[in-house]
């Protein structure tokens, strides 16, 4: 898995790979945590964002509606 502290536990769900060679940020369910804070985004640098299942939720909305396009620049 990752070279992120206090994963233990947690259920993965997805890994985003880039060809970069510095790691990959990954998505986790914590399925003990309260629900303000079961959903985990770990990056590559050691960080971690929680967040609700509905920011979570509202976020993938966003993406899939368009809203995150123009952040990408690949």
């Amino acid at each position: 898995m990752s070279g992120i502290e206090g994963i233990e536990g947690l259920a993965p769900v997805a890994t985003f790979c880039g060809n970069c060679g510095c790691g990959c940020p990954q998505l986790f369910v914590d399925p003990t945590a309260p629900a303000e804070r079961r959903v985990i985004l770990t990056d590559d640098f050691g960080q971690r964002v929680q967040m609700s299942d509905d920011q979570f939720s509202s976020l993938v909305a966003d993406a899939k509606s368009g809203k995150l396009d123009g952040i990408s620049t690949a």
